[in-house]
């Protein structure tokens, strides 16, 4: 594959410490890259030198002549009098734009709401992100470098997203750099993942669900039996393999390797203990919401919502920006009363918020961090070890220094791993969490599900990362045209029900771009559902070859080099087969859905 761009010992160093030392890495045609690592690891500044907006104090960025680079960063770089059409396609006049497709897909996809000559400086944050996005989507790159895309994205706009960039460029052509803690988008376009670390980026192949047992394989060679099984990727691992199906059926996610692995780690959450213990700290009655209506200036935002919330339910809540799940969350938590119908609590309610203002440090912005803490609880019970409230912390990503620094000085996503804490140490036996994953990276979010795994009571989530809902969560419920509705098929279901309903919908007069190409006919589907079986069978048997050369070569006679060298050549050849095979399953895969 063709080079597109390249670092070579590339060195950065801030004021106060060194943020990659010596790094060498390349993009080549074809390479989907996503990156993580924690926040303030360096994740922006490595698309930053890659792109040429940031000098690296030593070594170089190397690119082919004639690449082109689009990047979309987190900075908000917008002109507040251009209008939406203008900040979309520019000055390129309208049969031009309107006659590419590329064009008309990007424009359904991110801002078909929008109307076309509406200033930008109306809109809200959200909405400006999503003509940022669809701004650079539109362009001619051959190498797009895209910095938390996801931010203000519903689970409709991130699914969207998915299916563009797996199918913006023809195979092996292109490039793409992708940070983003949402680790459902990773599994879904990552064909590698970088993780920026301790001064340098370690590739690994594949994206989130392999980086995963691939760091498991690295903890589990460098560290002693008892201090593997207690790794807490292992657990991670474990409830992708007891996951979704279409996660865990991937032959690219090395199945026999990854059971050996979790063999003896038990699954994520013991339902029945701690639905007993729900029930003991709550009684039966939880949340009623009877008939509940709300409108405002005479608007209906919720109409004849009948949902009775029992004691250690776990429920997610899905919906498009604006259908009314923070209202929901207000009739739950009490802030916000009914217009019609009624709301019954429970006596023995008590109530944990963990919201998107931070309300709950506003208060205490000029305290310590160890101040807060000492008025807390003192400690927790995670995995039935007692830990204090500091242990808690610093398993959240808090280094020591930390307990020093005043809650107003922290960064995004330090206060909302402070605000969880601080929720958790309450002793709530309800909790809503009103998208808990902004700001925070993807091994703090392991962390925060590691600790909500043993949290014993009735969990409320409104998110957008598909991920987390998966994960936490074991039932889903949509707030769709003000009713709530429940979701059996989980997320998958909620995105065929806003399909079908888009598709229903008359033409919006606000965006002249055509809607999206349409999914494949029934002939076409059933040709590619029996591809797809023979492509399966085929796998298996060349797995079964696989397995008989190694067989073969292990009986051999070592001294018999000639003989060895043609069992390695038999091998090498099977591989690769098994690797193309593979590949065109995942695109298979991809067209039924």
């Amino acid at each position: 594959m063709a080079h597109l761009l390249g670092a070579e010992a590339l060195h950065l160093e801030f004021p106060t410490r060194v943020v990659f030392d010596a790094v060498t890495l390349g993009v080549d045609e074809g390479d989907r890259i996503g990156i993580v690592g924690r926040n303030g690891d360096g994740k922006s500044s490595l698309l930053a030198m890659l792109a040429g907006r940031l000098a690296p104090d030593a070594g170089r960025v190397t690119r082919r002549g004639g690449v082109r680079m689009g990047v979309l960063d987190q900075s908000d770089t917008l002109a507040d009098d251009e209008t939406v059409g203008h900040a979309v396609v520019g000055d390129r006049v309208e049969h031009e734009w309107a006659g590419d497709p590329r064009v008309r897909d990007v424009i359904a996809g991110l801002v078909p709401d929008l109307d076309w000559q509406a200033p930008v400086g109306t809109l809200s944050g959200g909405q400006r992100r999503r003509v940022a996005l669809a701004a650079l989507l539109v362009g001619d790159w051959d190498v797009v470098a895209l910095d938390e895309p996801t931010n203000h994205l519903d689970v409709e706009g991130i699914s969207w997203l998915a299916e563009h960039l797996r199918t913006r460029w023809p195979r092996n052509a292109g490039g793409l750099l992708l940070v983003t803690h949402d680790r459902w988008l990773l599994d879904e376009v990552a064909t590698a993942t970088w993780e920026v670390h301790d001064r340098l980026v370690e590739p690994f192949e594949g994206g989130y669900a392999a980086y995963v047992l691939q760091r498991v394989e690295r903890d589990r060679q460098a560290a002693a039996a008892e201090a593997k099984r207690q790794n807490l990727m292992r657990k991670e691992l474990a409830w992708l393999r007891r996951g979704a199906p279409a996660r865990t059926s991937k032959p690219r996610f090395r199945i026999e390797a990854a059971n050996r692995l979790i063999e003896d780690v038990p699954p994520p959450r013991d339902r029945v203990e701690l639905n007993r213990l729900a029930v003991a700290r709550l009684g039966k009655d939880v949340v009623d919401l009877l008939g509940a209506g709300v409108a405002f200036d005479g608007r209906e935002v919720l109409r004849d919502v009948e949902w009775r919330i029992a004691p250690g339910e776990r429920t997610a809540v899905l919906g498009a920006n604006g259908a009314g799940k923070s209202t929901l969350l207000g009739l739950v938590a009490g802030t916000v009363q009914p217009t019609s119908g009624r709301v019954k609590r429970g006596t023995t309610v008590r109530l944990g918020v963990l919201d998107q203002q931070f309300s709950d440090l506003a208060s205490i912005a000029g305290e310590r961090v160890r101040d807060v803490l000492a008025r807390s609880r003192t400690s927790y019970v995670v995995d039935g070890r007692e830990m204090t409230s500091a242990q808690l912390l610093e398993r959240l990503g808090f280094s020591r220094e930390h307990l020093s620094a005043r809650v107003g000085e922290l960064s995004g996503g330090q206060k909302r791993r402070l605000q969880l804490l601080l929720v958790l140490l309450s002793e709530p036996n309800l909790m809503v969490l009103d998208e808990p994953s902004n700001d925070v990276d993807t091994d703090m979010l392991a962390a925060m599900e590691d600790l909500l795994d043993s949290w014993p009571g009735t969990l409320i989530v409104v998110s957008h990362d598909r991920y987390l809902v998966e994960r936490v969560t074991d039932q889903q419920y949509a707030v769709i045209d003000g009713r709530l509705r429940h979701l059996p098929g989980g997320v998958e279901e909620y995105l065929r029900l806003r399909a079908a309903e888009a598709a229903a919908a008359p033409a919006a007069g606000g965006s002249t771009a055509p809607s999206a190409a349409a999914r494949p006919s029934g002939a076409e589907e059933r040709a590619v559902r029996k591809e797809l079986a023979a492509a399966e069978r085929r796998l298996q048997r060349l797995a079964e070859r696989v397995a008989e050369v190694h067989t073969r070569m292990a009986e051999h006679d070592h001294s018999d080099y000639e003989g060895l060298a043609g069992l390695s050549a038999q091998l090498r050849t099977l591989e690769t087969e098994q690797a193309e095979v593979e590949d065109r399953w995942l695109e298979l895969s991809e067209r039924v859905g």
